[in-house]
């Protein structure tokens, strides 16, 4: 499908689910191409229980969701929490060779993942990095450079000063205008601590990603759509593959919502992403998990 085609198709996809769209000031890319990638987060791998009685069934319907679409995304990310949690090391590496098999069926050329505190936080990462490589790192496509944020390998919630330093050097790197994209698990600001809805010290990552100001950050861990800003940064949070959880602070404890019959699947679905670098553009698409 050709570009005008697939903006066409997503202008016609904004009758039908919620479309989002992050526009940051900046100078035009001569080297840019606009692309697509799509999120997909929270999957849980392993999870069982009444939240979810199709636990094993929603990430293949995602997934077919996703290669039933117009047209093939550029690349495919899981911002986290890939598995759920066991204190059984041999039981976690079961789960995410489970987890990788499936998402082989992607029909995608690249498939990225980024780790949640249920895949890392109890090993430092060890498991995840045996399956699924660094736990922090960057690439570049289209002009755009993005940039992965390991903020759960440390059980206390935190980036460090070695992650801190590697960053900030990442980005002395780039030009002022370049365009950034962030993928971490948890937020980078204090959305809702009480429920370990926050980085302990990301403030510390969004003072370094202020000196650009062509920066957007997606994340997961929360379980539902949340559009926030830290000055001119956009932080964008996906929603689950597994089950949703409530809006923050809105109840005493963070227990999951419950498994409407009547509507299954409701509040858990994925994202594309359209990219616009000349214009430092994103425009969000939520996908429900059951259509293309």
């Amino acid at each position: 499908m050709a570009f005008l085609d697939r903006r066409q198709f997503l202008q016609l996809a904004a009758f039908g689910g919620a479309v989002f769209s992050s526009a940051l000031p900046g100078a035009a890319h001569a080297a840019a191409d606009d692309f697509y990638f799509v999120q997909l987060s929270d999957t849980h791998w392993g999870f069982e229980g009444p939240e979810n009685p199709d636990a094993r069934g929603t990430l293949p319907k995602a997934i077919a969701a996703v290669n039933a679409l117009p047209e093939p995304p550029d690349f495919v990310i899981f911002t986290g929490d890939l598995t759920h949690t066991t204190e059984d090391g041999r039981e976690r590496r079961k789960r995410m060779a489970e987890f990788q098999q499936q998402a082989r069926a992607l029909k995608v050329r690249e498939v990225r993942y980024i780790p949640g505190e249920h895949d890392a936080a109890l090993d430092q990462g060890k498991a995840y990095s045996e399956f699924f490589g660094p736990t922090h790192y960057v690439f570049d496509h289209r002009g755009v450079h993005f940039i992965v944020l390991d903020n759960v390998s440390d059980p206390a919630a935190k980036l460090g000063e070695e992650q801190l330093a590697w960053l900030q050097a990442d980005l002395q790197a780039q030009p002022r205008d370049a365009r950034i994209v962030v993928f971490a698990h948890r937020p980078l600001f204090d959305l809702y601590p009480q429920w370990d809805w926050a980085t302990r010290d990301g403030a510390q990552a969004v003072e370094l990603l202020q000196a650009h100001p062509n920066v957007v950050v997606f994340y997961g861990h929360i379980h539902q759509e949340n559009h926030h800003m830290t000055g001119a940064i956009a932080h964008h949070s996906a929603k689950s593959l597994m089950f949703p959880l409530p809006a923050p602070g809105s109840q005493p404890k963070r227990t999951p919502v419950a498994w409407d019959p009547s509507q299954p699947y409701r509040g858990l679905g994925f994202r594309e992403v359209e990219a616009e670098p000349a214009e430092a553009r994103y425009v969000l698409s939520e996908r429900p998990v059951t259509q293309g």
